[in-house]
């Protein structure tokens, strides 16, 4: 029994980097009696028509989602609110109390924020990896579609 994976490896390791051991192996019998290098040979050919068809490369690691530098924040958030806060307080007489409150509100603001950054790239993770399950469950039907179609077991 050959695991589709390792064929998978050997058959791209000039070109391809692995990807991490989270997706499902499969594994093909040689039903009609192939001999090892039928094997790999008819391996290499659906894996390529696999990757035609599904429009996934098990064998190339995919970015995830970008990640958006923290804008806002509770720090700046703080000292923009701490600005506004001292141009009021100097109007009324009193900066420094004005800047406190400006500082106290600015943070509170910046937190939000931050919170919501974090919430969208949690869900832009989210949909990646979904998209990333669905293209995988697509190259494996494939690739053992050609597979069978050759004349080998597939589980």
């Amino acid at each position: 029994m050959i695991r589709g994976t390792t064929l998978a490896l050997a058959a791209c390791a000039a070109i391809a980097v692995a990807q991490p051991v989270s997706a499902q192996e499969l594994y093909f019998y040689p039903s009609q009696g192939q001999g090892p290098d039928k094997q790999n040979q008819d391996f290499g050919e659906c894996h390529a028509w696999a990757i035609q068809q599904s429009g996934f490369n098990p064998m190339v690691q995919q970015a995830g989602p970008p990640k958006e530098a923290s804008q806002g924040g509770v720090v700046r958030g703080g000292a923009r609110g701490a600005a506004a806060g001292a141009v009021v307080g100097a109007i009324t007489g009193n900066a420094g109390r004005g800047a406190a409150a400006g500082a106290a509100g600015g943070a509170l603001i910046g937190g939000f924020r931050r919170g919501d950054q974090k919430r969208q790239q949690d869900q832009a993770q989210r949909q990646f990896n979904q998209q990333q399950a669905a293209g995988r469950a697509s190259y494996n039907r494939a690739v053992s579609a050609c597979m069978q179609g050759r004349g080998y077991g597939v589980s």
